[in-house]
């Protein structure tokens, strides 16, 4: 799933908005971190990361090891945070993000 620049814009203007619920420290990017990562892209499909100055990963590369483990895009990185995006696999989710020009669409 290979997002455009557009998508990638409009996923980021939501980003704004939500608060940071994944924290990156010192262990790094461990189970219980994919795990907590994972339940919370299938709640939200959009989340905000933020990695510690103790931790020995930079934001960028805590995102791009996060993606690949939760099946996620990465959508920023800036400063200490990163966005990540996964579309839920619930179908009657009611606040579903549905991202501009899909698949075919110009």
């Amino acid at each position: 799933m290979d997002l455009t620049s557009k998508q990638r814009a409009q996923l980021r203007a939501l980003a704004n908005g939500i608060d940071t619920i994944l924290i990156v420290g010192k262990d790094g990017v461990g189970e219980n971190l994919v795990k907590q990562a994972n339940d919370a892209l299938e709640a939200r499909e959009l989340i905000k990361g933020r990695v510690l100055e103790n931790s020995m990963l930079s934001p960028r590369q805590a995102a791009e090891q996060l993606a690949p483990l939760t099946r996620s895009e990465v959508v920023q990185v800036i400063g200490t945070k990163f966005v990540l995006y996964r579309p839920s696999h619930k179908k009657d989710k009611k606040d579903k993000i549905v991202l501009v020009g899909g698949k075919g669409q110009r």
